[in-house]
C-alpha cells in the first residue's frame, strides 16, 4: 500500500474487504459494517479476493475466513502478503483452532476473531487495528519527511527541558497536563509522551473537547447503547474504549462541562464508567493526557473547573513557552518548513530574503509555530514573499500605533497629575490593553469574530460590544 493511499484513508470512510465462502456471513458483515460507517467489498473465496487486489482494489483492512474451500485462508493470507505487505488482515477462525490462529499471526495477520463473535467485539477489533495502522503510517510519514518540525523544536533550550521531562516519565502511566498558547505544539508534545511510553504500540486517540456540545462530547467519549436517545440504532463504542491499553489526549480540557468533569474523574479514579443509556460498567486501561490554553487554576477559584479533577490531572505539568520566547528555534523551523513544502508541492527551494528574515525576527507570532508554518506554506505555494511582507509590515505599523496611543495616555496622565482619579487611570489603561489584544487576535483570525471570541474565551456578543467600545474596524 502506498503512503499516498494510506494518507487518503484517514480522510474518507475506511474500505473493508470481507472474504468468506458463507454467503450468509458475507451479507451479515457487509450490512453491519456499512451501518457502522465503512465501505465494504466482498469476495466468496481466496481466488476472488486476490483477483480484486491484483485488479487495483485498495482496502484499508481485510476480514479473512481461514476455513475456505480451494485456496484456504492461510494460503490466501500468504499471497495477500506477496501483493501487499502493509494492509492489515483480521482472520476469522472456528473456536478451538489455536494452532491455526498462531500460524496465521506468524504469516502476518494483525488480529483474529473466533466465530461466533459479538458485534461489539468486531467493532473494537477493527477500530484497534485501523488505529494501529494509522499510527504506523504517521510514524512512516514523520520518518520520511525531510525534517520533522518537532525534531527542530527539541533542539531548542526550552523544549529540550520538556524532552527531559518526557524521558523521565516514560516508564510511568501518570496523567500529564500540557499548557500553552494556541499553536505552540501541545499535540506534538502529547504524541511525544505517548511514543516515549510503554504504550507506544497501542492506540493514540485525540478528542477536542471544545469542538462538540456537552451531550455529543459525552457520547463521543463514553459511547452509548441502542435506544439511549433518538437515532441511537445500535451500540457505539466511545473513545475511551478505543484507546484501551493506549493513550487518550483530551484537548481543550478547560471547555469540558462540570457534569462531564465528574464522569472523567470517575474514570481516572476507578478506570470504569457506563455508556449513555447503559447500566453495565465498562472497564478501561487508558493513560490520560490533557491540553489547554486556559488557566485552570483561575477556573478552579471561579468554580468552573473541579478542584479534585484539577489535582488528578496535574500530576505532571508541562508548560510550553510561546514561540516569541523561543526565537532561537525560528531559523531551524523556517528551514524545515521551506524544504518540506517545496518538496510536497514540487516547488523550487528558495531561501527567504534578508528583509523577510528580519521581519520574522521582530514579529510577535500570536499564532506561534502554527502561524509560522502557515506563513512559509503560503510563500512556497504562491512563490512570492509579498503577501507575508505586507502582513508583517502592517503588524509593525499597528504595533507602532498602539505604542503611540499608550505613550499619549501616559503623557496625558503626567500632564494632569493629581487631576485624574486613579480609578480612571486604571480604566483607560485596561481599555487600551484590551484594545491591543483584541486588535491583534482579530488580525490573526482575519477578522473572523467567532474564532476570535473562542481564542479570547469570551462570548461572541461580548466581543462585538468590545469591538464597538474600542472603536476597532477591519482594515
Amino acid at each position: 500500500m502506498s503512503a499516498a493511499r494510506r494518507g487518503k484513508a484517514a480522510q474518507r470512510r475506511p474500505r473493508i474487504l470481507v472474504v468468506d465462502d458463507a454467503e450468509g456471513i458475507r451479507s451479515y458483515l457487509a450490512n453491519l459494517l456499512e451501518l457502522r460507517g465503512y465501505n465494504v467489498d466482498t469476495a466468496e473465496d481466496g481466488s476472488r479476493a486476490l483477483a480484486l487486489l491484483q485488479g487495483g482494489a485498495a482496502p484499508d483492512l481485510i476480514i479473512l475466513d481461514l476455513m475456505m474451500p480451494g485456496i484456504d485462508g492461510l494460503e490466501t493470507l500468504r499471497r495477500i502478503r506477496d501483493l501487499d505487505d502493509v494492509v492489515p488482515v483480521v482472520v476469522l477462525s472456528v473456536v478451538g483452532r489455536a494452532a491455526t490462529i498462531v500460524e496465521a499471526m506468524e504469516a502476518g495477520a494483525a488480529d483474529y476473531l473466533n466465530k461466533p463473535f459479538e458485534e461489539e467485539e468486531l467493532e473494537l477489533t477493527l477500530r484497534k487495528v485501523l488505529e494501529a495502522r494509522e499510527l504506523e503510517d504517521e510514524r512512516d510519514r514523520l520518518a520520511g519527511e525531510l525534517d520533522d518540525p518537532a525534531a527542530a523544536v527539541w533542539h531548542g533550550a526550552a523544549l529540550g527541558k520538556i524532552r527531559q521531562t518526557i524521558d523521565q516519565i516514560s516508564d510511568t502511566d501518570v496523567t500529564v497536563l500540557i499548557r500553552g498558547e494556541s499553536g505552540v505544539g501541545k499535540e506534538i508534545v502529547a504524541r511525544a509522551v505517548h511514543h516515549a511510553s510503554t504504550r507506544a504500540d497501542q492506540p493514540f486517540i485525540k478528542v477536542n473537547c471544545a469542538a462538540l456540545p456537552t451531550n455529543l462530547l459525552e457520547s463521543e467519549l463514553f459511547g452509548y447503547e441502542a435506544g439511549a436517545f433518538t437515532g441511537a440504532l445500535g451500540r457505539k463504542l466511545g473513545k475511551f474504549e478505543l484507546a484501551h491499553t493506549g493513550t487518550i489526549l483530551l484537548d481543550e480540557i478547560g471547555e469540558m462541562s462540570p457534569a462531564l468533569q465528574a464522569k472523567l474523574l470517575q474514570v481516572l479514579q476507578d478506570g470504569e464508567y457506563t455508556r449513555l443509556g447503559g447500566n453495565r460498567e465498562v472497564h478501561v486501561d487508558v493513560r490520560v493526557v490533557c491540553a489547554t490554553n486556559r488557566a485552570l487554576e483561575e477556573m478552579v477559584s471561579q468554580g468552573t473547573f473541579r478542584e479534585d479533577l484539577y489535582f488528578r490531572l496535574n500530576v505532571v505539568a508541562i508548560d510550553i513557552p510561546p514561540l516569541r520566547e523561543r526565537r532561537e528555534e525560528i531559523p531551524a523551523l523556517v528551514d524545515t518548513f521551506l524544504r518540506r513544502y517545496s518538496a510536497r508541492y514540487h516547488k523550487r527551494l528558495r531561501p527567504l530574503s534578508k528583509r523577510l528574515v528580519a521581519g520574522l525576527d521582530r514579529y510577535a507570532f500570536p499564532g506561534n509555530v502554527r502561524e509560522l508554518e502557515n506563513f512559509i506554506k503560503r510563500i512556497v505555494v504562491l512563490e512570492t514573499e509579498k503577501p507575508i511582507l505586507e502582513e508583517l509590515l502592517g503588524s509593525e505599523r499597528r504595533g507602532a500605533a498602539q505604542a503611540t496611543r499608550f505613550e499619549q495616555l501616559l503623557d496625558e496622565m503626567e500632564e494632569h497629575a493629581g487631576q485624574v482619579p486613579l480609578r480612571e487611570v486604571g480604566r483607560r489603561a485596561a481599555l487600551e490593553a484590551e484594545r491591543n489584544t483584541i486588535e491583534r487576535v482579530l488580525h490573526q483570525t482575519g477578522w473572523n469574530r467567532k474564532k476570535a471570541a473562542e481564542l479570547l474565551s469570551v462570548s461572541y456578543k461580548t466581543l462585538l460590544l468590545k469591538i464597538r467600545e474600542c472603536g476597532l474596524e477591519p482594515e
